[in-house]
């Protein structure tokens, strides 16, 4: 990848978090303020934690986007009130996922019927994002994904990619969505330069449920991130960048998944735009 489009990728960066207790202090110690902030939300936690540290980074100049999603979601009246609470905070852009919670916490068993209820409510946020599967989703099949962006472009400003390691499934993919019409820009979903070991550790704090779910449908990750040279984020990059950087791919971003080693994601950043500028 050219160094001016690498550049301008990681200028414009979203970083994932976990609304775990030292999530906001790690943030406001390592995060400027220009770069965008998403919380995640926990199928075992609920949506408190998500909403509670939203509202706390907002009030210190984050450009916030928490996750919403529709599998935690009780009700239409709890949709409304969860609407209310991030526009009071001055959110103005929310990701809205199906969630793995399960069962449901009410109707809501995808995003689409919640972004329908949002447009009902008048579309409070005026930006909302969406998940894309570069790789099979575990329960999905890949024609069901694709067709479900399309239902939801309606509604939608934009989509997120999940996490993928492979530059030319990710080429591949973002290829079948625009040869389908579906034009909304993308985020690209990339790991951040975790470490396997701050990874594992990570996922034994989520709670002994999620720990398990994580583990067992992303093996795949912990073998990625030990081998030796086995994945640096810029690598990806550079061997996606025809697919990742043309006009046609309408790629928006970088969404990168901290998994909570904030420091060394910003870190990373930093000094991969110091060797592109020299």
């Amino acid at each position: 990848m050219g160094a001016q489009a690498l550049r301008a990728l990681l200028g414009r960066v979203r970083y994932e978090v976990l609304p775990a207790r030292s999530t906001e202090e790690k943030v406001l110690a390592h995060v400027p303020r220009d770069i965008v902030v998403t919380v995640t939300a926990s199928p075992v936690k609920g949506l408190e934690p998500t909403l509670e540290l939203t509202e706390r980074l907002t009030a210190h100049g984050y450009r916030v986007v928490p996750h919403v999603p529709a599998r935690l979601l009780r009700d239409d009246a709890h949709l409304k009130d969860v609407a209310e609470r991030l526009r009071a905070a001055r959110v103005d852009d929310v990701f809205v996922p199906a969630g793995d919670a399960d069962p449901p916490a009410g109707p809501y068993d995808g995003a689409l019927p919640v972004l329908r209820g949002l447009s009902d409510l008048g579309r409070p946020f005026a930006d909302l994002g969406i998940t894309g599967y570069p790789e099979s989703h575990p329960l999905i099949h890949d024609d069901i994904t694709i067709q479900s962006m399309w239902d939801k472009r309606a509604h939608a400003t934009y989509i997120v990619s999940n996490l993928c390691f492979d530059p030319r499934v990710l080429g591949d993919w973002i290829t079948r969505l625009r040869r389908r019409d579906i034009t909304l820009p993308v985020h690209l979903g990339v790991a951040g330069p975790v470490q396997r070991a701050k990874l594992l550790a990570m996922a034994t704090k989520i709670g002994v449920g999620e720990s398990t779910r994580f583990l067992t449908r992303h093996p795949s990750w912990f073998l990625r991130f030990a081998t030796p040279g086995g994945y640096a984020p810029e690598r990806l990059l550079g061997r996606g960048a025809e697919a990742f950087t043309g006009p046609a791919a309408a790629v928006a971003g970088l969404h990168l998944f901290t998994f909570n080693q904030i420091a060394e994601t910003e870190r990373w950043r930093r000094a991969l735009l110091d060797r592109l500028a020299a």
